[in-house]
């Protein structure tokens, strides 16, 4: 029995025909099960690029029938991550904005004829289904929990017109026990209140980061006015009040502005106040059923400081927090939900890892795609590629790690992370400012081997597997000199253990290092830079690596180092446009009230965000059709070889924000390439 389970959006990538806001349909994915159990799953900004895909996910769909074998037609159901009445009215409202709409506004036939069109196969109706939500979420929770029974929480923004529901799970039921309404809405709560600290949609776990620095005791009487506690678990949250009373209470920041402590302040009361309405609800609903045990899935269910608090509380013998709560986690409820549905539960299971993901292939295809930018880095096979990474972290590198299968949800744990030393506390502001290139305050992770991670955080009795990096922990406070550079400044630290069941790699990886240095941690953070998603393939490693200042790259059993590529090796490789990039160019008045011609790039993703080029730049790129060499381009340019360097520099630039793409030409992949250093020893 093979049940396929859909998020994201129902128009194609690069269709911009229903302009689907984010707020209503996103983090795309496709989870495949059989007979209950996880074949495949991958969300689609692994492989479309775009942060959050709002689109239909026909590669993460495509990936899945690949890993299994298997046709479209093979499949028994398929199963989308909202109810058929919620995404009907949806399209309505999308039809009263948008009154040429060309495509059917019903969602049933809407979903068959993108699938169709974008697989070439026809669907029968009577093998999709629509699904509640917030049950999606749940289920992926308490189906994936090993509990047999335990309460269960979904939370987060909003769906089917609900922001979350709580129900008791026992066996292979679930039994619903209340929903929240949209207009009180947890998720909305925190998103409304970011708005003013430059924050935005998808940015609320930047804030929980930032909470640790401030002090809630300043507004927590202000907070207060934005909710109330009320009988048997009840609440209300006041959306309507955030915005005038921060416009009056605060200096509002803008994107990219520095932080004052007032804006610390409010990120701590917001922490906060959200927590002390969670608990509200739980403590209620824990007397209520008597429930020993909870699954946390949802949007909300990603804000790990309160997951650890909870854990810490002892309201609860254990916690299961489903890795990927967010609504990419759908897709695999709505699956699981189908397969149910059918007769095929999950198996009563506790899940241990989430590599689910594509494959890198095998080493030849791994060694083919290095071959061909062999001008711009340097490549050593090693047997030993776990002692070789280990080396280089202890002598003070930081490294990216490529391995196997790549992770499900919104975690790097071990098989597509950046990862280096965490003792030196400048490795941490190193990481943010060179690497990740985003706010200094952000913390890191610290993957720990299974076996001693009690020795070094401060763990509840009787747990000893946190292997998704779901909760924050406190860090011994013996121990947080040592692990200076993913100890947080509250003492604390998003903690992923490490076992050698699950991950033996890098688990050997992690073990090399602790044989070095003494101590069995590393650092842990997603291999992507801020202006795109976590890489999944070779190339995708490749290009963040030579647009970043990592000091090396380990793909498979590959060692890579950067070389300096001369200008001819510059301008041998191909330039191309993604697919969700238009160029644009527009007279516009100066800030003298001259009319100038301003010519730029934009991008579908960021509501056509724009980014300044120059004239040149501008008519090199609108000669390309596919791909074409840089040299062969800049040979059409009457300018000096000055200029012609600085547009290389200037193409450069926006390779590293993605808005173009540079990489070996179709011509250079085919054909051999120079040898690789090995050492088999």
């Amino acid at each position: 029995m093979l049940c396929l389970g859909v998020s994201g959006g129902l128009d194609k990538v690069y269709d911009n025909s229903l302009d689907l806001p984010k707020t209503f349909l996103h983090d795309g994915a496709a989870v495949l099960v059989r007979d209950g159990q996880v074949i495949a799953a991958v969300e689609e900004e692994r492989l479309n690029r775009i942060k959050h895909s709002n689109k239909l996910p026909s590669r993460s769909i495509q990936h899945c029938l690949t890993a299994a074998g298997v046709q479209l037609s093979d499949i028994d159901c398929i199963a989308f991550y909202a109810t058929e009445a919620y995404c009907n009215a949806m399209l309505q409202r999308m039809r009263v904005s948008q009154r040429e709409i060309e495509v059917p506004l019903d969602a049933r036939v809407l979903l068959q004829t993108i699938v169709a069109q974008e697989f070439g196969a026809e669907i029968d109706p009577a093998r999709v289904s629509f699904v509640s939500h917030h049950m999606a979420h749940a289920v992926s929770a308490f189906a994936m929990s090993g509990f047999q029974e335990s309460l269960v929480f979904a939370v987060d923004g909003g769906g089917d017109f609900l922001s979350g529901l709580m129900a008791v799970g026992s066996k292979n039921e679930l039994t619903q026990l209340a929903s929240f309404p949209e207009h009180n809405s947890l998720g909305l709560f925190y998103l409304e209140t970011i708005r003013y600290l430059g924050y935005g949609l998808f940015d609320e776990y930047k804030v929980m980061g930032l909470a640790p620095y401030g002090d809630p005791a300043p507004y927590r009487e202000l907070f207060a006015r934005f909710y109330e506690l009320l009988d048997e678990g009840s609440y209300r949250v006041h959306l309507d009040r955030i915005g005038p009373t921060l416009l009056r209470a605060i200096e509002v920041r803008g994107k990219g502005m520095p932080f004052t402590q007032q804006h610390r302040d409010v990120s701590a009361s917001l922490q906060e106040a959200l927590e002390r309405i969670v608990f509200h609800i739980l403590r209620h609903y824990r007397k209520a059923t008597d429930m020993k045990r909870l699954c946390l899935a949802g949007g909300v269910a990603q804000n790990c400081t309160m997951n650890g608090k909870l854990l810490y509380s002892g309201l609860f013998e254990d916690i299961f927090v489903q890795p990927a709560s967010h609504d990419a986690g759908c897709a695999l409820g709505a699956a699981l939900m189908a397969s149910q549905e059918l007769g095929q539960s999950a198996p009563r299971e506790r899940l241990r890892e989430v590599y689910w993901g594509p494959d890198l292939g095998s080493e030849r295809a791994i060694e083919q795609e290095l071959r061909a930018w062999a001008g711009h880095v340097e490549i050593e096979r090693r047997d030993d590629v776990a002692e070789s990474a280990a080396e280089l972290m202890a002598g003070g590198a930081v490294i990216a790690w490529v391995q196997g299968r790549s992770e499900f949800g919104p975690r790097a744990l071990g098989n597509r992370s950046i990862l280096a030393d965490p003792r030196p506390a400048a490795n941490k502001d190193r990481i943010n400012a060179m690497v990740k290139k985003r706010e200094g305050y952000r913390p890191f992770a610290p993957s720990v081997l299974e076996e001693y991670a009690r020795e070094y955080f401060d763990l509840p009795e009787g747990m000893r597997e946190f292997p998704f990096m779901n909760f924050v922990v406190r860090v011994h406070e013996a121990k947080r000199s040592v692990l200076g550079a993913i100890t947080h400044v509250d003492g604390t630290a998003r903690l992923q253990t490490v076992s050698r069941q699950t991950n033996p790699l890098y688990w050997d990886l992690i073990n090399a290092f602790k044989k070095r240095t003494g101590v069995p941690v590393l650092l842990n953070t997603s291999f992507n830079n801020n202006a795109e998603p976590i890489v999944d393939s070779v190339s995708d490693a490749i290009t963040t690596f030579l647009t970043t200042d990592l000091d090396g790259l380990v793909v498979g059993p590959f060692m890579i180092k950067k070389r300096a590529p001369t200008p001819k090796e510059w301008a041998e490789l191909a330039v191309s446009l993604p697919p969700y990039v238009r160029l644009h160019r527009v007279r516009a008045y100066t800030a003298l009230d001259r009319q100038e011609t301003v010519c730029a790039i934009e991008t579908s993703h960021s509501a056509w965000d724009s980014v300044r080029i120059s004239n040149e730049l501008f008519d090199l790129l609108m000669q390309i059709e596919g791909e074409a060499l840089v040299g062969d381009l800049l040979e059409t340019m009457t300018v000096d070889q000055a200029r012609r360097e600085s547009l290389v520099k200037e193409l450069r630039g926006l390779w590293e924000q993605r808005l173009v793409r540079l990489h070996p030409s179709s011509a250079a992949r085919a054909r051999p390439g120079r040898a690789f250093m090995r050492e088999d020893g």
